[in-house]
């Protein structure tokens, strides 16, 4: 038997677990300085390691073939957030943390409208009538590479 946490995002799009990821890097972010208050070096090491292993996640994930532009701004966008992640540990600065906060948040809030834009981040009856679709017409997911089953165009 599993647990809502377990299955919160199950049938989520790509781009509400990207949402997903950015709310978990603020998350952190808030329990690094939250440790910063209280003095607590090993728990804030612990949330800025958990904050920016999830950056690298997805920067790993990034298809700079297939993003473009916005893939790359993206690249820089991770390169700096982590350093100033790096830099309000190091610090034990909580207006670091906060500042790296607000970044975040704002990215996170462009990734909240993209999620709403049905054309980018249809609702999983569309993806299933959009591929109803696709297969009456001939087409399979060979024909729109592996990720079409996600029925996001979104690629960065």
């Amino acid at each position: 038997m599993g647990s809502y946490q377990e299955h919160a995002l199950d049938g989520a799009s790509a781009v509400d677990l990207v949402v997903a990821l950015y709310d978990g890097i603020i998350r952190f972010l808030y329990s690094a300085s939250a440790a910063v208050d209280r003095g607590d070096a090993e728990a804030r090491r612990t949330a800025v390691k958990r904050a920016l292993d999830i950056i690298i996640h997805l920067q790993a994930r990034l298809r700079m073939d297939v993003g473009g532009k916005p893939a790359q701004v993206l690249s820089e966008f991770y390169a700096s957030i982590f350093a100033q992640i790096l830099q309000a540990s190091q610090s034990a600065s909580r207006q670091k943390f906060e500042h790296a906060i607000e970044c975040v948040r704002n990215v996170r809030d462009a990734w909240r409208q993209v999620a709403r834009d049905p054309e980018v981040n249809p609702a999983p009856a569309q993806v299933s009538a959009m591929l109803s679709r696709r297969r009456q017409e001939g087409f399979d997911n060979a024909d729109f590479g592996e990720d079409a089953s996600a029925g996001s165009r979104w690629n960065a």
